[in-house]
């Protein structure tokens, strides 16, 4: 820690706690209160129950779950395939190329997701790609917004990479795609896991864009808890945001554990 007196780290852990618990932690736990509740009485939710959590894992709900596990999988691995070869492209290029590849993909982070929802909505919804109305303009809109935090994960990875490994493989005869394969990607690895996590969970939040795109047989989840909470449904709707953020936390969790394991390869 850097803070090393007794004295210090107390006052860390006082001012952490004062910032934390009111800016972060007590918004969540009001959700999680509000999802075993039936009324507000006062500050807080009251009337337990858990009538909620059963409709929010079956019928719809658990379709619209479906959906956006579905749908950030998906998202998650087109976007890792393709920030990573982005990256290592880059990464050949030399570092003009290097700016261009970076420009481009940081340009959907820069706007605000609905004009990147509105952007695939006009550009697809004409032949000869009409994807307008399907679940693919949804899974390409997340794809969009998530590729550009894998291409920097990744591209900050290989910024970190020692060469030595490359150049000592290449000075065995080792060919370039064995030198990738082999060497480049599994040293990438941790990284990997990580972007992959990061783009999973941003996938799963997404709202503005998903809005926009949305057909009515393909309802993320964030989509739902939207409505519930717009019809009034206060109470339902938490129990569908404590369901997504579990799941999400789960995910996550895998994930992390994945990354462990691969840093000590």
């Amino acid at each position: 820690m850097l803070v090393h007196s007794r004295t210090g780290r107390w006052t860390a852990w006082v001012t952490f706690a004062v910032l934390f618990v009111p800016l972060f932690a007590l918004p969540l736990l009001v959700i999680v209160a509000a999802s075993f509740s039936t009324n507000w009485s006062g500050a807080f939710p009251s009337g337990p129950t858990t009538e909620h959590y059963a409709a929010a894992v079956r019928g719809e709900s658990l379709q619209a779950l479906t959906t956006s596990l579905v749908t950030a999988l998906t998202a998650s691995l087109v976007a890792l395939t393709v920030g990573t070869w982005a990256a290592l492209a880059g990464a050949a290029l030399g570092r003009k190329g290097k700016r261009v590849l970076d420009a481009l993909f940081m340009l959907p982070v820069a706007v605000p997701s609905v004009v990147v929802g509105l952007a695939v909505l006009v550009a697809f919804s004409q032949p000869p790609v009409l994807l307008n109305g399907t679940r693919w303009i949804v899974i390409l809109a997340h794809t969009v917004l998530v590729t550009a935090f894998a291409h920097q994960s990744v591209s900050a990875a290989i910024q970190r990479l020692d060469p030595m490994y490359e150049q000592a493989a290449a000075s065995l005869g080792a060919r370039p795609s064995y030198v990738l394969l082999r060497v480049r990607l599994p040293l990438l690895l941790p990284s990997l896991n990580a972007a992959a996590g990061l783009c999973f969970a941003l996938s799963m939040g997404e709202l503005s864009a998903t809005m926009m795109l949305y057909p009515p047989d393909w309802t993320p989840l964030p989509v739902l808890i939207f409505t519930a909470t717009d019809r009034g449904s206060l109470f339902t709707g938490s129990a569908l945001a404590v369901v997504l953020m579990a799941t999400t936390l789960l995910a996550l969790l895998a994930v992390s554990r994945i990354r462990t394991k691969a840093s000590f390869r």
